[in-house]
């Protein structure tokens, strides 16, 4: 199958949606299929790399922090799509990258699924001043997305039931985002650890506490620093690693509590030594309210790591209270199952065991089988933007040549 991922986000850019393109498409072609991206560059200029199609953008940063509209599209990049002829388009992102999918879609009158990675009701202070009317706005344009859509990818049964409070007249099929366990199932050594606890100022004897993800508003990491000094244990450290544009206000709360020997930031982490960043600490923590799945969570459960975060319905299928980790409603709540963990040296190593066997169901191979099903179900869908489309007898022609293709590699 030829397969267009559309992305707004794209590597160099790290983020959950990133991490969630850059897995699936390694994952399909991995599976027989060929697939290319296309996405916005990080300044005007269009180019091409490898099967990666950049398209040129300019800043929307008042918009939300990073964000990037279009600049132009030329018709030399449709054309170059057009003449590949992929069989189905897997849009990952609302905005530029949508509209440009649509297009190219209608030209081949090909079918459109979307994942909706993002719950926007929890960014609305980055775009309205009025939280009640963004909630609206988020409806209606989310409400418009889904009739320009065959199917929605919801990444967890919470997405699904907002989706579905916005009455979305498209099928919502949930999948769990996946992720690349191999890397992160590999042992970190001991040495490996003290030199980075060296490296970031922290005693080789610290109690760590360590949290991966974008220091931004809604990720709410003030509720962790604020719990630093309600721990008993006055040798635990909270590890911060991320960067965002939070972060110059929560450095300058740990100064004015008086927190520099409690909580450290360790900035970004390289992708290919995330692993070692998770070990670092005896448990993962977060109290962020704005998740879909999380999927620091499962790479903190993928590397042995137990962990403890506030509540939330999209955790459901992912924490087994007091087995892999917990949910929190408040900080007392925090403190006592923190205590609780750090106490008894046989429930972090069952602990950790537990963390890392309830990772495998969210492989990266286990979620492209899973979307490839979507996109086989897509094509065999009659009507495609309300014209008439592939014909189910013609799709499961084209279906079948798909799969003698993969065969024959």
């Amino acid at each position: 199958m030829k397969i267009l991922i559309t992305s707004d986000w794209y590597a160099p850019v790290v983020n959950g949606v990133v991490t969630s393109v850059i897995n699936l498409e390694n994952e399909l072609r991995a599976r027989g299929h060929e697939v290319k991206v296309l996405t916005l560059s990080p300044n005007h200029r269009s180019r091409v790399v490898g099967d990666t199609i950049y398209i040129g953008s300019v800043s929307a940063g008042l918009i939300y922090p990073e964000a990037r509209l279009r600049a132009s599209l030329r018709k030399k990049w449709v054309r170059d799509i057009i003449e590949w002829g992929p069989d189905i388009i897997h849009s990952q992102c609302e905005f530029s990258t949508f509209f440009m999918a649509l297009k190219i879609a209608r030209m081949l009158k090909i079918p459109v699924v979307h994942t909706y990675h993002t719950v926007y009701e929890d960014y609305v202070h980055y775009f309205s001043p009025s939280r009640k009317f963004g909630r609206i706005l988020v409806k209606e344009f989310t409400k418009l997305v889904a009739t320009q859509t065959l199917t929605f990818v919801a990444p967890t049964k919470k997405v699904r039931r907002m989706l579905m409070g916005y009455n979305i007249n498209c099928p919502i099929e949930v999948i769990p985002t996946g992720v690349e366990l191999g890397h992160l199932g590999k042992d970190t050594s001991a040495e490996r650890l003290d030199e980075l606890k060296t490296r970031l100022g922290i005693p080789k004897d610290a109690v760590t506490i360590v949290s991966v993800g974008r220091l931004a508003k809604e990720k709410n990491a003030e509720e962790l620093i604020l719990a630093q000094k309600l721990i008993d244990n006055p040798a635990a450290v909270l590890i911060l690693v991320g960067d965002g544009p939070h972060r110059k206000h929560l450095e300058k709360l740990v100064e004015d509590e008086g927190l520099q020997e409690r909580v450290v930031f360790a900035g970004m982490a390289p992708p290919e030594d995330i692993q070692d960043y998770y070990r670092l600490g005896e448990i993962f923590v977060s109290a962020s309210t704005s998740e879909t799945q999380g999927l620091t969570y499962i790479e903190a459960l993928a590397t042995g790591v137990p962990i403890l975060c506030r509540k939330d319905s999209c955790l459901d299928d992912v924490v087994v209270q007091g087995v892999n980790g917990w949910q929190f409603d408040g900080i007392s709540q925090y403190r006592n199952y923190l205590r609780e963990y750090l106490a008894d040296p046989q429930k972090q190593q069952d602990m950790k065991l537990a963390a890392k066997e309830s990772s495998d169901k969210f492989s990266v191979e286990n979620f492209a089988k899973s979307i490839e099903q979507v996109y086989y179900d897509a094509i065999r869908r009659k009507e495609i933007y309300g014209r008439v489309g592939i014909k189910l007898p013609k799709a499961d022609k084209l279906i079948g040549d798909i799969k003698n293709r993969i065969k024959k590699k």
